[in-house]
């Protein structure tokens, strides 16, 4: 066999069993917090909480967990310290979702949940960048974050059941006080995800090696703008994250409206997470093949999870939950993906902080609105959520166009 076929198939392999490690790292940290997430709606409801303070506390999370990622993405950038970023990151978030089962008041719940998502701001630019040095070693993007990104929604289909079986064994009509031991549950994986992430730091210890690139070639960091099609791709995928309620939101209301029994709302969650991750896959595949493209019939088909989740009993719930996962689990994993070949290696944890950043501040602005038009009208709130979505897709169609027009990299702006 050819030595360099063979040297550069050694390489792929190298890089698909750190995808792989990072994934079932990502797979634990996804049971944890997302089995957190997928009944910390109804807790609120109990704790004392109104639609309106749902959204708030669910949008501000969001703001934490996307705006703290430009100064983690630039951090790493100028230091270069990815996996001490990294860890200090998941040590936060992991350490928030245990203490939810202490948790006494809403106030209380709503803090550790903006810890949570703070938590996460930290350590995902860094890792997306490491993630990306394997992607290229791989021969795709999309396929490396499609992989990881099934792998982290399996985490996340397990945890919410487990939230589901604990609540049906200790009676989740029963109240507040029901919800804590399935909190506390989740140390488990949440010290499973600690010490996998300690075997990929010993294993690892410079993923950016991966990558075939000529330092020499690359701009400096700061040294030029970002690419223009980067800021259009931003502005799309801005308007799918204010259109998009949070799954706190749309739990709040099958507690309120009775469509949905207590003990089925987290299972509702794990079949939005385990359709967003067998999307990811096909996604991921579809992205490297023809690009943002995909993105069009994706977020038109995504857009019919407000009606169904707000205005249908339990059936109708049940398929508004499967679309409403589909579509954040491709859209959460073709953004590192698009991202990636748009913007030189040495700035990418920038990129992916600034991008993830306005991601987030539109979420939370579109969080705000949605669980304020809750509060006064269910129909308006149904079509505010469709028509930010669809506004989204002449965005999609010129960043597509840009990219199939010009390089990987294009013009950049001043």
């Amino acid at each position: 066999m050819d030595r360099t076929k063979s040297s550069g198939q050694d390489a792929r392999k190298i890089a698909l069993r750190f995808v792989l490690l990072v994934g079932a790292m990502s797979f634990f940290a996804d049971f944890a917090y997302e089995g957190a997430r997928g009944i910390l709606g109804p807790y609120l409801a109990l704790l004392g909480a109104s639609g309106a303070a749902v959204g708030m506390v669910a949008g501000l999370g969001e703001l934490a967990g996307y705006g703290l990622r430009i100064v983690s993405g630039r951090l790493a950038d100028r230091t270069r310290l990815y996996w001490p970023i990294t860890i200090l990151g998941y040590v936060v978030q992991m350490t928030a979702v245990s203490a939810l089962a202490l948790a006494g008041s809403w106030p209380a719940a709503a803090t550790l949940l903006v810890l949570e998502r703070a938590g996460k701001a930290i350590r995902n630019p860094p890792r997306d960048v490491m993630l990306s040095h394997a992607g290229q070693q791989m021969g795709g993007y999309g396929w490396a974050f499609g992989l990881h990104e099934a792998l982290d929604q399996l985490g996340a289909l397990c945890g919410p059941l487990l939230m589901a079986l604990v609540l049906l064994r200790r009676g989740a009509e029963a109240g507040a006080s029901s919800y804590r031991p399935a909190f506390g549950v989740l140390l488990v994986p949440a010290l499973a995800t600690l010490a996998l992430l300690a075997v990929a730091r010993v294993l690892y210890p410079r993923p950016e090696e991966m990558e075939k690139r000529s330092p020499e070639a690359l701009p400096a960091a700061g040294a030029a703008g970002l690419p223009r099609v980067f800021w259009i791709y931003l502005a799309g995928a801005a308007l799918v994250g204010a259109g998009f309620a949070d799954f706190a939101l749309v739990a709040y209301h099958f507690q309120k409206a009775a469509s949905v029994p207590a003990a089925w709302v987290p299972i509702l969650y794990a079949v939005a997470m385990g359709v967003g991750g067998a999307g990811s896959l096909l996604f991921g595949r579809l992205f490297d093949r023809h690009g943002l493209k995909v993105l069009v019939p994706l977020t038109i088909f995504s857009a019919a999870f407000a009606p169904l989740v707000f205005f249908g009993g339990f059936w109708t719930a049940l398929a508004g939950a499967a679309v409403w996962g589909a579509g954040m689990g491709a859209h959460e994993s073709t953004v590192p993906a698009a991202v990636a070949p748009m913007v030189a290696a040495d700035r990418r944890a920038s990129a992916y902080g600034l991008f993830t950043a306005g991601y987030g501040a539109a979420w939370f602005a579109g969080s705000a609105l949605v669980g304020f038009l809750y509060d006064h009208s269910l129909a308006l709130t149904v079509c505010v959520c469709v028509a930010l979505e669809l506004a989204a897709i002449p965005f999609f169609l010129v960043a597509a166009r840009r990219i199939s027009a010009g390089s990987k990299i294009p013009e950049k702006t001043a």
